[in-house]
């Protein structure tokens, strides 16, 4: 009689001990959806706001910021994800600084005078603006694209 009672307790508790600890951890598919969707809400930001002015760049800037916060939050266990995030977070990041550099570069630009030494401000500041901005288009940009590639074959795979 007391082994029965024993095994009423500790078969519903074991029971629900495995499944509390299964739900804990996710499986590949799962995190890949994870990454996935906090990617493409950064990479949506940027296409929404492509060409914008000074006040929505500084506000991409931050936006991409908690991107890069929110990917380091998902608390990935596959090693490949953990690579793969880790390198979007340097993607997010460095877009995130360089929209910010050629923000300042703009705002700067937009309230100097009208004068010689205000044109050659503001053609240091274009350059600055076009130099930060190319940089950072060529190199995440060709990150990025690598990322996607990896990232959709491994999640992909059975």
């Amino acid at each position: 009689m007391l082994i029965w009672r024993k095994c009423n307790v500790i078969v519903p508790v074991s029971l629900t001990i495995a499944l509390l600890l299964g739900g804990c951890f996710d499986d590949k598919t799962t995190q890949c959806q994870r990454l996935i969707q906090v990617v493409n809400a950064g990479n949506s930001l940027i296409e929404e706001n492509k060409g914008q002015q000074v006040t929505t760049s500084l506000q991409l800037s931050k936006d991409l910021e908690a991107i890069t916060i929110s990917l380091k939050e998902l608390n990935l266990s596959d090693p490949n994800l953990k690579d793969i995030q880790s390198r979007y977070i340097k993607v997010f990041q460095n877009l995130s600084q360089a929209i910010a550099k050629a923000s300042k570069a703009l705002s700067t630009a937009k309230t100097l005078e009208a004068s010689s030494t205000g044109r050659e401000k503001f053609r240091q500041a274009r350059t600055e603006i076009d130099t930060v901005l190319t940089n950072a288009a060529k190199t995440t940009g060709k990150e990025s694209d690598k990322l996607v590639v990896e990232l959709n074959k491994y999640c992909n795979q059975p």
